[in-house]
């Protein structure tokens, strides 16, 4: 049996590590900057208002009371200081009063057509005299909506009433076929009545 060679163990020293101190103290010298930095920017954008001034002497802060505390006294709003808005009108400006000349001017023509609008039911009847009378009311309508006068408001509004209420006997009397002689009569002299307050 022959004895086999066996390799030689030999011990080397190890190479030395490299040394870290540099890139520690780059990183340590970083660190401080960005400290500094942070501070630097804490003291110019931190506000120092409430920093009493050196010298000065600093008054001590009253102490809350016990009535202070049960009744608070409410802080000042600030008043705005942009334009206020121009105040918003809630009523409607009163209607000038007319004078009876004006308001003749307005209703006389629907009183005349009125007048005219008799004569033709007077000398027709049946369905056509209807629709006349109703282009009548809806004519009293709109005198209606025409404020009159106050000398005359009283007596005008009660005569228009009488005016609209012998209309609808009359459309009645036309509707039931019967005589109609004294109902027309009834409205125009309820609407000469209205001509002699607006001087027609």
């Amino acid at each position: 049996m022959t004895d086999e060679q066996q390799p030689e163990f030999r011990w080397a020293p190890l190479p030395p590590k490299p040394s870290n101190t540099g890139r520690i103290w780059l990183i340590v010298g970083l660190i401080v900057a960005a400290l500094v930095i942070v501070g630097v920017l804490l003291f110019l954008f931190l506000p120092r208002g409430d920093a009493p001034e050196p010298g000065a002497t600093r008054t001590p802060s009253p102490s809350p009371s016990a009535t202070s505390s049960a009744s608070p006294t409410p802080t000042a709003t600030p008043t705005p200081t942009a334009t206020p808005d121009p105040p918003v009108q809630t009523e409607a400006p009163p209607v000038a009063d007319p004078s009876v000349a004006a308001f003749r001017s307005q209703v006389g023509p629907r009183l005349q057509d009125a007048a005219q609008g008799l004569d033709i039911i007077a000398g027709s009847s049946g369905q056509d005299a209807v629709s006349i009378v109703d282009t009548l009311q809806e004519d009293a309508q709109r005198i209606a909506d025409t404020p009159p006068p106050s000398s005359i408001n009283s007596p005008w509004n009660d005569g228009l009433f009488a005016y609209s209420q012998k209309l609808t006997d009359l459309r009645s009397a036309l509707t039931a076929g019967s005589n109609t002689s004294a109902a027309l009569d009834d409205v125009r002299a309820a609407l000469q009545t209205l001509n002699g307050l607006v001087g027609l």
